[in-house]
């Protein structure tokens, strides 16, 4: 039965099959197993195609007459298919997934369909441009809950069961098909606005979650959030929501992503609902994902891209959107400067691994689809679409998108097409741009010289064109302020600023602002000037792009990973924006675990834990102590906390690191009075940290849920301690554990397993031995490629700090 569609066989049946819809019921009432009952009705001409499904049984005909397997033999005309399935039910985060709350014994159930999992459901084209109508039925137990796409009815049937029944006639993906059933609650509330005739139109807003995190639901604030997205977006996109009159958002246990934009039904992980005091950044980050699903109810649902060659576009322009909404709503004003420091960094860092690819990257598979979610398709393409915007100009670029959805409202897409757009209402032509930024990879280097003149100079093997903005910085009175600054076109190796040749300067920034893609490298004597005084940078963006650009140079070996390591440690305490703070911690401690000299290894522990320990906010400086190996007095500071902190998931972190250091046996997480699920799961990840033999053949036997086992590997790889040997094993089983697995978890436990802990160059040759195997498939080729090269880098960089000092 074919599972991993291709790009080819899909255009085939595209040619084949028109005027698509599906009647599905889907029955979860039983424990173990769904049912469902898919009958499709579509018009085709004469060919050979086949429906997708995965189930544990089914039985099929189409116009009557029973199917070979999922093949189908079509003569032109209107066809019907019908097939029942059973189908056991999904505990990673994949089809219909089903979680038992520990604390109240209730369900909950959700799917997730993307790219192409529909198929784990009901029987259809599971390809986004083979957009079909629905009626949908759900029969469950009467207590349960369920949310579909649209409004609802319900019917009671009498025997403990009633059935949610809802009409999808607007053309839709099957991959943007949500069905949620369970005992989940609901606060509600609406939102008005001028509809897109120049009358009041209502649409009701849902907040849904399990009963146990009900309470801990800030639901005005999401509220609020929701309604202000809502107002950007109709001001920016020339029409309001462009589907019913409902809008759900549900959050779901055990989720892998961080949301998924289903129409009307925009289901989340519901660690967004939380149960302890968040980070600044986690509630900022919240609100991008809110903003982030929005988006594509226009920029995905409403107009859909043909195939996941452009899967970027999806997810880029939602990425975009997001920030530039955050800035227009004015909540989180510095949001481009929370893009740079984690967006940018993680592309930068995928797009310098050896498996990084353009962005319209090539998907001749879904299993190559299902691979491209990664900084590349989210960040970096987010950040070119920021350079677009800003070459174009900002309202020629939403007049742009305005004519593009105008043009293929409820239809598939192409970025051609949006290019098109782009260049009617800009009157530029994108061509070139797009040739240069979209089908190339690596990062370009821009960076000042000033030997003679001032001029900014490219170094890439693509010379692409950038849009940028020149800063000159001073320090005045105690301050590092910008002095001067220029907007201009880069083009090629060297290109002159003569408004800036001769004016005096401590700093130059040739990506002020952050306008394009690119490192940006600092000279020698700015690196100087920047090491002594980055504290003293007003601008909070600016000081951002200067940690960037420092992290960069540490992780190209340029700058000595400990020089940054007492960066961290002088400055980032102090940091005000609180999602630069955190992610400084988190490179920080990267950069001594990983790319430090190992003799220096524990005095720089020391000054993280010393610089990290009792800064503000707390709830970020505890949870990023908690990542360190501990010292003395983080020993001290954490029984203390113990007695004192409320802070839940602080406190796990706390046992979990109290026992990595031996300070607390294991049996002290049996002791912590926490029966949620996430006290279920945070008692792996400390027995894990205790008994790393036993978290490894856990993950290598058992099936686990997508939660278990992302903590079993964080408990794991808490520490690098308790590893030796393991990174033989992983040479060894890795194939065998590809090919037990869904590709998703597959991908995600052999990511998080990788023995990054085995810092030496045997590791990198180990992993040769699998690179070079025919029979090795190309999915797990990319784990391997992407921890061996991590893994090469650090040895790279050890050398360079050992040189160094």
């Amino acid at each position: 039965m074919k599972t991993n569609l291709t790009r080819d066989d899909a255009q085939t049946r595209k040619a084949l099959i028109d005027n698509v819809h599906y009647n599905i019921h889907v029955d979860v009432t039983g424990k173990e197993q769904f049912t469902s009952r898919t009958v499709v009705t579509f018009d085709s001409k004469a060919g050979q195609t086949h429906f997708d499904l995965v189930a544990d049984e089914f039985e099929a005909t189409l116009d009557g007459t029973p199917t070979n397997g999922n093949e189908l033999v079509l003569v032109d005309g209107a066809h019907e298919l019908t097939v029942n399935a059973t189908i056991t039910y999904n505990r990673t985060g994949e089809g219909l997934h089903k979680f038992t709350d520990p604390v109240d014994g209730k369900d909950y159930l959700y799917t997730q369909f993307e790219p192409a999992m529909a198929m784990k459901v009901f029987a259809g084209f599971d390809q986004p441009d083979l957009k079909a109508t629905y009626d949908i039925a759900v029969t469950a137990p009467e207590a349960y809950t369920v949310v579909l796409n649209e409004a609802v009815e319900v019917t009671d049937n009498g025997d403990g069961t009633k059935t949610w029944t809802t009409a999808i006639d607007y053309p839709l993906s099957t991959y943007l098909i949500a069905i949620v059933a369970g005992e989940y609650e609901r606060v509600t509330d609406t939102y008005t606005c001028t509809g897109d005739n120049g009358e009041e139109r209502t649409i009701e807003l849902g907040l849904y979650a399990r009963a146990s995190l009900i309470p801990h639901m800030d639901s005005e604030r999401l509220f609020r959030q929701t309604k202000d997205g809502f107002d950007f977006y109709h001001a920016n996109f020339g029409r309001t929501y462009p589907f019913g009159d409902k809008y759900d958002q549900i959050f779901c246990p055990e989720y892998n992503m961080g949301a998924m934009e289903h129409v009307g039904a925009v289901t989340y992980r519901d660690e967004y609902i939380f149960t302890s005091e968040p980070t600044p950044y986690r509630l900022e980050r919240r609100n991008d994902t809110i903003l982030h699903e929005m988006a594509h109810m226009w920029f995905g649902d409403l107009v859909t891209m043909q195939w996941w060659d452009d899967l970027w576009l999806n997810e880029s322009f939602a990425t975009w959107s997001a920030a530039t909404a955050q800035v227009g709503i004015g909540e989180y004003s510095e949001a481009w400067t929370t893009f740079a420091a984690v967006e940018k960094a993680w592309a930068y860092q995928q797009d310098q691994l050896p498996t990084t690819h353009p962005i319209a990257a090539d998907a001749p598979d879904i299993e190559t689809a299902e691979q491209n979610f990664d900084g590349i398709t989210y960040a970096k393409g987010a950040s070119v679409l920021k350079q677009l915007q800003a070459y174009v100009g900002y309202e020629e670029f939403f007049a742009g998108v305005r004519t593009h959805f105008d043009n293929h409202a409820f239809a598939n897409a192409t970025f051609d097409d949006l290019l098109g757009a782009l260049e009617q209402a800009s009157g530029r032509d994108l061509s070139d741009w797009a040739d240069a930024w979209l089908r190339t990879t690596g990062v370009s280097t821009l960076r000042a010289d000033t030997s003679d003149g001032f001029a900014v100079v490219q170094e890439s093997d693509v010379l692409r064109p950038h849009r940028v903005r020149v800063g000159l910085y001073s320090l005045v009175d105690g301050t590092v302020r910008r002095t001067h600054q220029v907007e201009t076109d880069i083009h090629g190796e060297r290109t002159e600023i003569p408004e800036l040749a001769g004016v005096e300067h401590d700093l130059a920034l040739v990506n002020d602002e952050d306008l394009t893609y690119c490192k940006m490298r600092l000279s020698d004597e700015h690196t100087r000037f920047a090491l002594e005084h980055l504290g003293d940078i007003e601008d909070s963006l600016a000081r951002t792009l200067v940690w960037s650009s420092l992290w960069e140079a540490t992780r190209d070996g340029v700058l000595p990973a400990r020089e940054f390591v007492r960066l961290v440690a002088r400055f980032a305490p102090a940091e005000t924006h609180p999602s630069v703070q955190e992610r400084l911690f988190a490179q920080g401690t990267a950069a001594v675990r990983g790319f430090v000299e190992p003799s220096w290894q524990t005095e720089g522990f020391d000054l993280l834990n010393n610089a990290f320990r009792g800064a503000e906010p707390r709830a970020i400086s505890d949870r990023a102590l908690a990542r360190l190996q501990a010292n003395d007095e983080t020993v001290a500071y954490f029984k203390q906390l113990l007695e004192t902190s409320e802070n839940q998931e602080v406190r796990w972190l706390a046992i979990t690191n109290l026992v990595a250091v031996g300070q607390l046996p294991a049996s002290a997480a049996d002791e912590e009075h926490d029966d949620s699920s996430e006290g279920a799961i945070s008692r792996l990840r400390v027995r894990a940290v205790a008994d790393k033999a036993w978290a490894w053949k856990k993950l290598v036997e058992e099936d686990l849920t997508n939660l278990e086992a992302r903590y079993l590997m964080d408990g794991l790889t808490f520490t690098d301690a308790g590893l030796d040997g393991l990174a033989d094993d992983y040479f060894r089983i890795a194939p065998g554990l590809w090919d037990r697995l869904t590709n998703e978890m597959a991908q995600r436990t052999l990511e998080g397993m990788y023995p990054g802990w085995a810092v030496d160059q045997a590791s990198v040759e180990k992993a040769d031995a699998l690179l070079n195997d025919p029979q090795v498939p190309s999915g797990l080729k990319r784990v391997v490629a992407e921890g061996q090269d991590r893994t090469a880098r650090k040895l790279r960089n050890r050398t360079v700090d050992a040189e160094a000092n």
